[in-house]
This record gives C-alpha cells, structure tokens and sequence, in this order.
C-alpha cells in the first residue's frame, strides 16, 4: 500500500500530464481551426502539380493578412444542392482570376484582361494536342468579368478538371486558405 505521501505525488504527476494534454489538444484544435489544415487530394483536376493521393498543407490566416492573388492554389468549399439535399465538397484550384478581371479562353489559351497568361505549370503532353478538345476540355470560353469578392478558379489538368469554365465563379468567403506545401507522400515533399 502507498503512503500518503506517495498518493499526493502520484496526484500531482497524474494532474500535471492532464494539464500538458489538455494544452496541447486546445493548441491543436486552434492551430486546425484557425491557422494550418492538411487536405486530402482525392481527384485528378491538379496533375502534374499535385496528383491524388497527396496530402497539401493548407494556411488558413494567409487571406485573413492579405488579399487573394492569381496563380495561388485555394482550397473552398463547394455548395450544391439537389432540390432536397445540399452538399459541401473541399476543392482545390489555382486561381486565374480576382475580382474586376475579364476572364476568355481563345483556343485552349486563358486570356485575364486581354492578355494571355504564362502557365508553366500546365503539363507539356496535354498542351501538345493537336486537338483543342483534348488539350484542355473547353477551348474557347466567352469573356467574362469576375464580380468583386469572387474568384475564377481552374485545375491545372485542364482535360479533367471540373472547375469555374463549368460552375462559374466562387465566393472569397468560401476559400478555406492557400495550400502551399504537399507533405504526403514524404517523396512528393514540395512548395507549390
């Protein structure tokens, strides 16, 4: 049997480890809710830049600091509904343009404010298909001017992405924060 000198100890080691978990779950929940979250990629929209499988780390104060800008890769939330049901899905996209931009695609090449954009991070095998279909899936996109606080956002898999060419633009508010490292698998370890 244990003295009662021992039962305090034992008390107080048992109360300080309560303490240094319950810290470091309430730093965890905060650090998840307010500051870093990791995502799962689950589709092909984004290859060659991020493929599935992948898991991005995603800042989540970098919009509460400073304003969206062309060429970040956001994570937001997709609401659809069905009439009855309605649906949030995590995406992730690069954003083509801000709010005020005139947004066309002419032959497969994105045109912000009447001039072509660079994207390098488009893959060489789907930009060198003759056909314009099969290079990226909706050639030709009427212009149109992005209203304020909203995003046109595009997979950099252009034949496969599901993106703004489709559902139109996205509301800042919806954007969770800017991945900008793939931490998973260990191999893919990069900046975006």
């Amino acid at each position: 049997m244990l003295s009662r000198e021992d039962q305090k100890k034992g008390y107080k080691v048992l109360r300080e480890w309560a303490s240094v978990i319950g810290f470091a779950l309430i730093i965890a929940f905060v650090v998840r809710g307010f500051v870093l979250q990791q995502y799962y990629i689950s589709g092909p929209s984004m290859e060659t830049t991020m493929f599935q499988n992948n898991r991005v780390l995603v800042n989540k104060l970098s919009y509460r600091l400073h304003n969206v800008n062309r060429g970040d890769v956001v994570v937001f939330d997709r609401v659809t509904t069905d009439g009855v049901e309605v649906q949030h899905d995590d995406l992730i996209k690069r954003v083509i343009g801000i709010g005020g931009d005139s947004v066309s695609i002419i032959d497969c090449v994105v045109h912000v404010n009447n001039e072509a954009i660079d994207e390098p991070y488009l893959d060489a095998f789907d930009t060198s298909q003759n056909n314009l279909d099969d290079r990226c899936r909706v050639p030709n996109f009427e212009e149109i001017v992005v209203e304020p606080q909203h995003l046109f956002v595009m997979g950099d898999n252009r034949p496969q992405s599901f993106d703004s060419r489709m559902f139109g633009t996205i509301e800042e508010g919806l954007v969770a924060g800017r991945a900008f490292v793939i931490i998973w698998p260990l191999g893919s370890l990069r900046w975006l």
